[in-house]
C-alpha cells in the first residue's frame, strides 16, 4: 500500500443524517473568513469529491471539515461539504461536528453541559453539548437568524401545474410545501416519489424565484425542497426535504426545520418561545424554538434554537493511491439521479 495523501475522518449521524467529520490531514486554508475559506474550497473541488464521489464516499452522507476559526469569537471553524455544493450552513452537520469534538477529546467535555462555538461561513453558531458519563447526549444549536422571504408564492411546475409555497432562509433557501395537499404522507416508501418531485419543485424555484442574503452573497436562489404536514394531535409535523443531487435527508433537516419554524412564525402560528417538533420519514426528530426576534436587512427574523442527537459510528483514516483512476470519484445517475453529469463537471484539481 502506498499513499500520498491521508485524511482521519470521523463517521457519524444525527438522527439518521450521515455526516463525515475531517479531524486530521488538512491544517488550515487560505483566507480571512470560513466565507472566504469556503469560497477556496470551491475553486479547488477535489477535497469534497474525494470524499463524498463514489468509489470512497455515497450520495446519502455530507463532510465537514474542521479548521482554526477566523473569527476571535468562535472555538473552532466547520466548512460543510455536501453531495452537490457547499451549503453555507447545516443543522444535522452541526450536531456530528460537535458530538465528535467532545467524544473524541478534541474539545474537553464538560458535564452537564459544554458550549462549543462555531465559526461557519453563515455566521457563529452557538452549540451547547448536553453531557453525561462521557457521552453527548444531545446538542443544541442557537443559531444563525433566519427569516421569511415571501410567503404563498405561486411555482409553475412541469407535469404539477401551479403550486403554493413559502420560501424561507434557515441557513440556505428553501421552497416549502404542503405535502398533504399532494396526498404525501412522507413516509420511507414514497421517498422515490418525494424525490422526483422535488427535484422539479427546487428547479422550478431556482429558476421562478430570485432570492438573496442580505448579507451574504454568496446564498442565493432556492436550492432545497421542504415537504411538510400539519401538527398531529401531539402537536408533530413531519418532514422530509430533498437534498441535491435527489434524495431525501434522513433527518428532519435541520436547516429546513429553522426555515420552516421562521415560516410559522411569520404567519403567527409559533411565537417567542415557542417549539416546533419535526419528525423524519424514518421516525428520528428535531426540536426547534424561537428564542428572539430581530432583523436581517430590512426583513423581520428570528434567532432560532435547534436540538438532536448524533452519534459516533466509525473512526477511520482514507487515503489517496497514486496509481488509483478515481482520485476525484465518479457518479452514476442510478444513485445520484438524473444531474449526475453536472456534478462531474466541477473543477477537478488536486
Amino acid at each position: 500500500m502506498r499513499w500520498e495523501r491521508i485524511y482521519t475522518v470521523v463517521q457519524a449521524h444525527a438522527e439518521g443524517e450521515v455526516g463525515r467529520v475531517v479531524t486530521g490531514g488538512v491544517l488550515d486554508l487560505p483566507g480571512t473568513s470560513m466565507l472566504e475559506k469556503k469560497r477556496h474550497l470551491e475553486g479547488d473541488d477535489w477535497l469534497r469529491r474525494f470524499l463524498l464521489f463514489e468509489p470512497r464516499g455515497a450520495a446519502a452522507m455530507s463532510a465537514n471539515l474542521v479548521l482554526p476559526p477566523a473569527d476571535p469569537g468562535a472555538d473552532v471553524g466547520m466548512i460543510v461539504m455536501e453531495s452537490a455544493d457547499y451549503p453555507a450552513m447545516s443543522g444535522s452537520n452541526a450536531i456530528c461536528v460537535v458530538t465528535v469534538l467532545l467524544e473524541t477529546g478534541i474539545i474537553t467535555m464538560r458535564e452537564p453541559q459544554t458550549v462549543v462555538v462555531l465559526d461557519t461561513p453563515a455566521g457563529l453558531v452557538t452549540a451547547t453539548g448536553h453531557c453525561r458519563e462521557g457521552k453527548c447526549e444531545r446538542v443544541s444549536l442557537e443559531a444563525m437568524p433566519c427569516f421569511v422571504d415571501r410567503l404563498d408564492a405561486q411555482l409553475e411546475v412541469p407535469g404539477h401545474g401551479t403550486l403554493t409555497c413559502d420560501v424561507a432562509y434557515g441557513g440556505c433557501f428553501f421552497a416549502l410545501i404542503d405535502a398533504t395537499s399532494l396526498g404525501f404522507r412522507l413516509n420511507p416508501d414514497e421517498a422515490r416519489e418525494l424525490v422526483a418531485l422535488g427535484q422539479r419543485i427546487t428547479n422550478a424555484a431556482a429558476e421562478q424565484i430570485a432570492v438573496a442574503h442580505p448579507d451574504l452573497p454568496d446564498v442565493a436562489g432556492v436550492t432545497f425542497t421542504h415537504f411538510g404536514t400539519p401538527a398531529d394531535a401531539d402537536g408533530v409535523r413531519r418532514s422530509a426535504v430533498v437534498v441535491q443531487p435527489g434524495r431525501l435527508d434522513r433527518s428532519p433537516c435541520g436547516t429546513g426545520t429553522m426555515a420552516k419554524l421562521a415560516a410559522l412564525h411569520a404567519r403567527g402560528e409559533i411565537a417567542v418561545g415557542g417549539t416546533l417538533v419535526h419528525e423524519s420519514p424514518i421516525g428520528t426528530r428535531f426540536s426547534a424554538e424561537v428564542v428572539s426576534e430581530c432583523r436581517v436587512g430590512d426583513r423581520a427574523a428570528i434567532v432560532p434554537r435547534l436540538s438532536g442527537r448524533g452519534w459516533i459510528t466509525a473512526i477511520m483514516q482514507m487515503g489517496l493511491d497514486p496509481s488509483d483512476p478515481f482520485a476525484t470519484g465518479f457518479v452514476m445517475n442510478d444513485a445520484w439521479g438524473p444531474d449526475a453529469a453536472k456534478l462531474m463537471q466541477a473543477p477537478k484539481t488536486a
